[in-house]
């Protein structure tokens, strides 16, 4: 009996242990995933979808509720936030004489033939277009700029960039949640989520270089 007692008692420090731990990950966790997703929006140099699936990972190994939610909320509103930001500050740069900054940032990650594609796909079909720019990769940044070149005002760019934040937190959330779930560990499917969605953005570049050396 007494061994009994002792054994519940064990066992319910441990899950009190490890529910502190996981309220203290949240507290850490989704500020700083909401930081680093919105200065990848503005900087595209930050690995955004690789911090949605990691994230994934974490929560899905999680035993608090809605930890999934909370990552796709959380990826999903910085993503739009810091697209509208600097959606923003590239019309000012149009409306500028001089443009600015952040205008030319955009423009020296948006090559003249893909610019010259999004625009053309843009003038197609319109909103569709934006949406799916955010899956593809490095497909985002010519799309703004199309964007902003046919004047779009930045209520309309909104709209269309609402469905298209959703969708990408959407799909890398699902990538971290397969990576979760075929690992027992945390830290394996960290890394099998990070290495898919490497896999994935570099893929589009290495099948146009053996696309150009055949």
């Amino acid at each position: 009996m007494r061994l009994l007692v002792v054994l519940a008692a064990a066992g319910s420090t441990a899950a009190t242990s490890s529910t502190a731990t996981e309220s203290t990950q949240q507290a850490i966790g989704y500020p700083t995933l909401f930081l680093l997703v919105l200065i990848g929006a503005l900087v595209p140099v930050v690995p955004t979808g690789a911090l949605v699936s990691s994230a994934a990972v974490v929560a899905y190994h999680q035993t608090a509720p809605f930890a999934l939610a909370l990552v796709f909320v959380t990826a999903s509103l910085a993503a739009f936030l810091g697209d509208a930001a600097l959606y923003w500050l590239g019309r000012r740069g149009l409306r500028s004489k001089n443009g600015s900054r952040w205008l030319a940032a955009i423009r020296a990650r948006a090559p003249e033939q893909r610019l010259s594609q999004a625009q053309s796909k843009l003038a197609g079909h319109g909103v569709a277009v934006l949406v799916l720019s955010r899956l593809v990769p490095a497909g985002r940044i010519p799309v703004m700029l199309a964007c902003l070149l046919a004047e779009w005002p930045l209520r309309r760019f909104a709209r269309g960039n609402v469905a298209a934040c959703l969708a990408w937190a959407v799909t890398y959330q699902v990538i971290g949640i397969l990576g979760g779930s075929l690992f027992p560990e945390p830290w394996e499917g960290v890394v099998a989520a990070v290495g898919l969605t490497v896999a994935i953005s570099v893929a589009p570049s290495v099948w146009r270089r053996v696309r150009s050396a055949a």
